[in-house]
């Protein structure tokens, strides 16, 4: 497996408003959707994809929601084989975990994590019976 990056995550103060920004400037196709308790997830399609989600050609997705935090950031996520088994291989390097894996329903599962010199990262595992 290419352990690259497969999502991206963008927060926004206004989604509303970085949704017009995203898809006037780069012709994205952004959908809503709501999560419940309030919470909206913007899919961000920078690439064709299939019924599932899975992109037809070169490329990433990603997403955006409310900013949770003053200092949220944008977020990549790394694609790997098992999630549990590279938390476990990034603290033994030294990364701290923000979020242990956790699911992502009909998708797979991630988790959030901070590597030794402070940068935010995640990482996802594909759920195979999902495809």
């Amino acid at each position: 497996m290419n352990h690259t990056i497969v999502h991206f995550e963008i927060p926004a103060e206004d989604p509303e408003a970085l949704d017009k920004f995203y898809s006037e400037l780069f012709d994205w196709k952004i959908v809503k959707m709501p999560m419940g308790d309030g919470m909206d997830y913007y899919m961000l399609h920078t690439v064709p994809t299939d019924d599932k989600g899975m992109t037809l050609e070169p490329g990433v997705n990603g997403g955006m929601m409310k900013r949770m935090a003053p200092d949220q950031r944008p977020i990549n996520y790394i694609g790997v084989e098992s999630v549990v088994d590279y938390v476990a291989k990034a603290k033994s390097l030294g990364a701290t975990v923000l979020m242990d894996k956790s699911p992502v329903p009909g998708m797979g599962w991630f988790a959030q994590l901070v590597d030794p010199q402070g940068n935010q990262f995640a990482m996802f595992e594909m759920d195979t019976a999902a495809k």
